[in-house]
């Protein structure tokens, strides 16, 4: 790792970030002063900056701590930490302009106008914004910000200091929320507001979005490490810079803040935090068996999985290895023996991998059986649809099943953004059709979003809660609204990302890089895209617009463009990315 471009440095405000930021200076070597502007500020900085470092006495002798400014006079770089208002920063970087040298580098880590800051200080070519992207400052990725005039020796010797803390270095424009920050908080906002609306417990929020989307942190958990003030305060000042709505604070955020219940920091905000930042989030046990509702259930046995494409193979197969007699119904009987032969290439692969027995394997495929017909699900306790997103399809076949199944069979379809009331209006039995929408690959996925109507009886609602524990899936138990709860979050979160590159405001990878680095996300938004294919993501996207009619939900016009020209990500070999 190369030497920092700077050999002494100042930290302004040692809360979450400013102390991140001091350690990691200390540890490449640069010797640090930390500022407060208060002795309790200052001490509470001092554990939070030196006790991660208790092991490493060579940087914790690199930092020193003090109450005056005038000790930054002869520090190269000057960074500000302090709270997210543009007055403060700006006060204490002018402060500390008439301080120091000329050529000493100011950075700031606002979220909001680096511009703005640098001229309110005066030193508007040599100041750069340096953001933390995601909840921890120390590592992934750092959006290295720069204003109209920023001297370009000041944005190298900035990514080349990112670099030097052994973080990702993603260059931004100095727009509000620049990349990652405006993406980041949009969704933290929206899973805010869905919580607030009591849609979903906190538990359901975040398990949805670890286990459906592989994101290493729930929403919820996710605030309570960056802080809730600061998070307050940060959505505060996007929107009074964009005005958009998704950026609008939700009340609860202030309520929370205002009670006192700041996130891990205070050990108390959506979660309790008994060992702090750097501990787990202490589950309340009343809302976590909230979650798990204890419901009546109908004996299931025999399974119907109706469709032949990807998903409807997947979830055949995770209820014949479960145990379950199962149908796999398509519409041919060269379609059906297809989807057979894709189970079995599926179970195969298990078996070399390790993770199914070849005893188990073979037994599993001898429990599905393929045909052609919906007759051949006549008999079975529990119909699963798994066919195309299209609604109209998806009545046919409700009606289908209505005509064929045994009374009491509960009817499940796995819609991710159709209303499940409709396929349930079309039958003569609503109380027993419901959604139960799996994730791709369904062998792999252990989410399952179960989806109730107004008219779903809450015996069938238990039955398939009872199946899920039975294959070993998280069930979420969630009201009929577009989206649920994953696609709700994640596509106005998507979306955001395409109207990033399509106002030219990053680049693909620059945009993928910072959430990937930045906050530990498997896959960035626009490689997602590509992976859940651009034809099926704007078929979602237009399903949630269609239902909302918020502004923010309409596709971005470059989504729509790319699937006009044929280009539907990785199935077909270019999206977004070329693959």
């Amino acid at each position: 790792m190369a030497a920092p471009p700077f050999a002494t440095a100042a930290v302004i405000g040692l809360g979450t970030v400013g102390s991140a930021f001091a350690r990691s200076l200390a540890r490449a070597g640069v010797t640090v002063v930390a500022v407060e502007a208060d002795a309790a500020a200052l001490a509470a900085g001092r554990e939070r900056t030196e006790g991660p470092l208790a092991g490493e006495p060579d940087a914790r002798g690199r930092l020193s701590y003090t109450l005056d400014l005038a000790a930054a006079a002869d520090s190269e770089l000057v960074l500000e930490a302090v709270p997210e208002d543009h007055a403060l920063k700006a006060d204490v970087l002018r402060r500390a302009h008439g301080l120091c040298a000329p050529q000493a580098v100011f950075a700031t880590t606002t979220s909001l106008s680096v511009t703005r800051v640098a001229a309110a200080c005066g030193r508007l070519p040599r100041t750069v914004g340096l953001h933390p992207v995601g909840h921890a400052p120390e590592g992934g990725a750092v959006e290295v910000v720069t204003t109209p005039v920023t001297d370009p020796s000041v944005r190298e010797a900035a990514v080349a200091l990112v670099a030097a803390l052994g973080r990702t270095a993603v260059p931004a424009s100095d727009r509000p929320g620049f990349t990652g920050g405006g993406l980041l908080m949009g969704y933290l906002g929206g899973a805010v507001a869905m919580y607030e609306r009591r849609y979903a417990s906190r538990d359901a929020i975040d398990a949805a979005m670890t286990l459906g989307c592989g994101l290493p942190l729930g929403p919820l958990a996710h605030l309570d490490l960056i802080g809730l003030d600061t998070a307050r305060d940060t959505l505060r000042g996007l929107y009074e810079q964009t005005g958009q709505a998704q950026f609008l604070p939700p009340p609860l955020l202030d309520h929370m803040v205002t009670a006192g219940l700041l996130g891990a920091k205070a050990g108390r905000g959506f979660y309790t935090w008994p060992d702090g930042p750097s501990g787990a989030p202490q589950k309340a046990a009343a809302e976590a068996a909230a979650s798990r509702p204890s419901q009546p259930v109908r004996p299931v046995r025999r399974v119907g999985v109706v469709g032949s494409g990807t998903m409807a193979a997947g979830i055949a197969e995770v209820f014949a290895r479960s145990g379950f007699e199962t149908v796999l119904v398509a519409r041919t009987d060269v379609r059906a023996k297809a989807a057979l032969e894709r189970v079995a290439g599926s179970v195969e692969r298990g078996i070399k991998r390790g993770k199914i027995s070849a005893v188990d394997g073979r037994a599993a495929l001898e429990r599905l059986v393929p045909a052609d017909s919906l007759e051949a699900v006549a008999d079975c306790d529990l119909v699963v649809e798994a066919v195309a997103e299209d609604l109209a399809v998806k009545r046919k076949i409700f009606r289908g099943l209505d005509a064929v199944c045994r009374p009491g069979a509960v009817l499940t379809t796995t819609t991710s953004s159709l209303p499940v009331v409709e396929c349930a209006a079309v039958t003569s039995r609503p109380e027993d059709v419901l959604g139960m929408h799996f994730f791709n690959p369904a062998p792999v996925m252990r989410l399952v979003e179960v989806v109730g109507t107004v008219l779903t009886a809450e015996d069938t609602l238990g039955t398939v809660h009872e199946v899920c524990g039975r294959l070993g899936k998280y069930a979420v138990g969630i009201d009929d609204r577009a989206g649920f709860i994953v696609n709700a979050l994640l596509f106005p979160y998507l979306n955001s990302s395409v109207r990033l590159l399509e106002e030219h405001r990053a680049a693909a990878g620059d945009i993928d890089a910072v959430m990937t680095a930045g906050c530990g996300y498997p896959m960035g938004p626009l490689t997602l895209l590509d992976t859940i294919g651009l034809d099926v993501s704007l078929q979602i996207q237009n399903s949630l617009h269609a239902s909302f009619q918020e502004p923010s939900l309409k596709p971005a016009r470059h989504l729509e463009h790319l699937v006009d020209a044929g280009f539907l990500g990785r199935k077909n070999g270019r999206g977004f990315h070329t693959y």
